[in-house]
């Protein structure tokens, strides 16, 4: 996510989303059988990072019960802080490296 979005914003994604949901639910099923590209993996690693400063910012509160307008001031403070997110993510590059070496190790054990 690059900025933070306006309630007209998120209630377009919410719409887009319900009719594309299960399409999409699909393709990720398919994806999950194949190993994640490095840009993948590191997309997952700022997503990672991202929800761990979410976590440390709103204090043991819950993301799903805050309303438009907490989201958008969230965002706007995780926006100020993109340096601190990649180093964060920096960090966590192997550790998800392996999750998903051991994911696609267990996918094949399976077959």
């Amino acid at each position: 996510m690059d900025e933070a979005l306006t309630v007209a914003q998120r209630l377009k994604r919410s719409k887009i989303m319900k009719q594309k949901g299960k399409i999409i639910a699909k393709k990720r099923a398919i994806a999950m059988k194949k190993r994640a590209s490095p840009e993948k993996i590191k997309t997952r690693a700022l997503k990672k990072a991202r929800d761990i400063l979410t976590k440390k910012i709103l204090n043991n509160q819950d993301r799903s019960e805050l309303g438009f307008g907490e989201l958008i001031a969230l965002d706007k403070k995780l926006d100020k802080k993109k340096a601190v997110i990649k180093k964060i993510a920096k960090k966590l590059l192997p550790v998800i490296k392996q999750k998903e070496t051991d994911r696609i190790e267990k996918l094949r054990g399976k077959e």
